[in-house]
């Protein structure tokens, strides 16, 4: 018996630290897919046939619900949560707006800790985003669905964005994968759920919900409070990208303003310096041998991965357990000056054989792609197959392991985010051969023409910023920013948007110096976290409860 039960303890610890690397991939991924265009695609596949190598096998299930017509009982699902949390399921209509009787099931998890019936206690729910509602639980545990639900007494709860419940992932199946659609689903699931483990009906609108979303659930949590007042008492949109464009070149403007004044101008000399290169033919081809990638037939494809080491920047966080030191990594090395040398790494200039001269800078660039880009190809593929954008065929399969369709179509139909050069004379860390029709070409590749269904030339983001845009507020809506966030110009905090008053009834915070939804994330002791956070966290509280004193069942 003794053995068994180490047997067991063991096997759960294993399965506990493959779900938590799965977890951090996932979110690179899901990260990767956000930002980069066709190039995405690629380093997309490169990773999760990385982390196949690495034993795990999950990647295939990032955003995919069960269907209703295999469903799979809690006990019978091989990827059920061995922690605190299991997983439950929520039936859905397929399309909320007409009247197909085709169903999906959603899945949602719960925290009851802390929760006093017969109180009118709220419900605090997070909506999961883009990623799967895994991604979303250290927030039940300890981060911000903890905090809130602690303090008020309420149950709290992560609800899974909806998928697909088909069988594969062609244009014509992903057709209600839109914004109304999942809007739909939470005001569904909010009206009707009834929670295991708990008698009394606190359903909305006669029990008190407070809707949680950070990044693009930030905007959909936002969404919800102007679609449905009457079912959503409060939301709070952190990071929330309310504004949708075509042209998101304001991403990487943030970051070359916010990083180390070094690094950028670092950055700002090796872009200009490859832009001049790829400029002259046999010089180009010399540069991308540099760089590990001289059989990379276009120079755009050369280019947008370059852009990959910046992505990073989102990926930094006030907690070291989560946050990532890569963006640092990076600019260190771009700035590795030669021994000896009393110049800058920008300024001292080296010739290569064949003749190619450009900055040092250029040359740590190359060695940094070689090292942590074009090291990920495999050795029986070659830098075409592992980095090329031109064959459509790549972005092609419908399978349901190919997950990063289901963003990319969202990216393509509704909400945008291409991230380009700035405009012409702006100074810049990306090449200007990043341009609208490089970035958005993934659209026609990756879905043809269905026959219920047929993809717009470009996102039609006037669906999404319809929904009041850089303006968008109202009573018991909070907005909260980072002050770096390279998602700030697509949020209420934006240079374009007109600044507010920060009140109890409508809160509009920047944390400073944050990065991507960082009030989202939370310690098991709140006041162990740096005194920002910890002083969102006690603003949060403060206004969530002075909320829920004027709160009154509906007659």
């Amino acid at each position: 018996m003794a053995n068994a039960r180490r047997h067991a303890i063991l096997y759960l610890v294993l399965v506990l630290i493959c779900i938590a690397n799965f977890q951090a991939a996932s979110a690179s991924h899901a990260h990767i897919v956000r930002l980069m265009g066709p190039q995405a695609v690629n380093l997309w596949k490169l990773d999760i046939a990385e982390a196949a190598r690495h034993g795990s096998s999950r990647n295939a299930h990032l955003m995919l619900q069960i269907s209703e017509q295999h469903p799979l009982n809690e006990e019978d699902n091989p990827e059920r949560s061995v922690a605190e949390f299991p997983a439950h399921w929520f039936t859905q209509p397929l399309d909320h707006f007409s009247n197909t009787t085709s169903k999906f099931r959603q899945r949602y998890w719960i925290n009851t800790r802390h929760y006093k019936s017969g109180t009118n206690a709220p419900v605090i729910v997070l909506d999961g985003g883009e990623t799967s509602g895994e991604d979303r639980l250290p927030f039940l545990d300890t981060g911000i669905v903890e905090i809130l639900a602690k303090a008020t007494g309420g149950v709290g709860v992560v609800l899974e964005h909806r998928s697909l419940p088909v069988t594969e992932l062609s244009t014509d199946s992903l057709r209600w994968l839109n914004n109304d659609q999942a809007a739909a689903d939470s005001a569904n699931f909010m009206a009707n759920v009834k929670f295991p483990g708990i008698d009394e009906d606190i359903t909305a609108p006669g029990h008190p919900w407070i809707y949680y979303g950070g990044s693009y659930a930030g905007a959909r949590a936002a969404h919800m409070k102007i679609l449905y007042p009457e079912l959503v008492y409060g939301a709070i949109a952190s990071s929330a990208v309310t504004h949708a464009t075509l042209e998101n070149w304001e991403y990487m403007e943030i970051i070359r303003r916010a990083a180390d004044p070094k690094c950028s101008h670092s950055l700002e000399v090796a872009i200009e310096s490859i832009d001049t290169v790829l400029k002259l033919p046999v010089f180009g081809q010399r540069l991308k041998a540099l760089f590990g990638l001289a059989d990379l037939q276009h120079d755009e494809d050369f280019v947008s991965l370059l852009e990959s080491p910046l992505g990073a920047w989102q990926a930094k966080n006030w907690d070291p357990e989560v946050g990532s030191t890569r963006f640092d990594e990076f600019c260190n090395a771009l700035n590795k000056p030669v021994f000896g040398s009393p110049y800058s790494a920008s300024e001292h200039m080296v010739t290569s054989e064949g003749g190619l001269t450009v900055p040092l800078v250029v040359h740590n660039y190359a060695k940094y792609i070689k090292e942590h880009v074009v090291s990920r190809c495999p050795e029986d593929m070659s830098v075409e197959d592992c980095f090329g954008t031109w064959d459509d065929i790549k972005f092609q399969g419908t399978s349901t392991d190919e997950t990063w369709r289901l963003w990319v179509f969202q990216v393509c139909t509704e909400w945008g985010y291409f991230s380009t050069a700035p405009p012409k004379g702006h100074p810049r860390i990306v090449s200007r051969l990043l341009t609208l029709d490089y970035e958005s070409k993934v659209c026609q590749q990756a879905y043809p023409p269905g026959k219920h269904f047929a993809v717009p030339l470009l996102p039609n983001v006037t669906t999404v910023n319809v929904l009041g845009n850089f303006d968008i507020a109202a009573d018991r809506l909070a907005i909260i920013d980072g002050e770096v966030d390279p998602w700030r110009p697509d949020t209420p905090h934006s240079e374009y948007a007109t600044d507010r008053e920060d009140t109890l009834l409508r809160p509009f915070k920047l944390i400073p110096n944050g990065v991507h939804h960082y009030d989202e994330f939370g310690l098991r002791n709140m006041y162990e976290e740096p005194p920002e956070i910890l002083q969102i966290h006690e603003e949060m509280i403060e206004f969530v409860t002075a909320w829920l004193k004027d709160w009154k069942a509906p007659e």
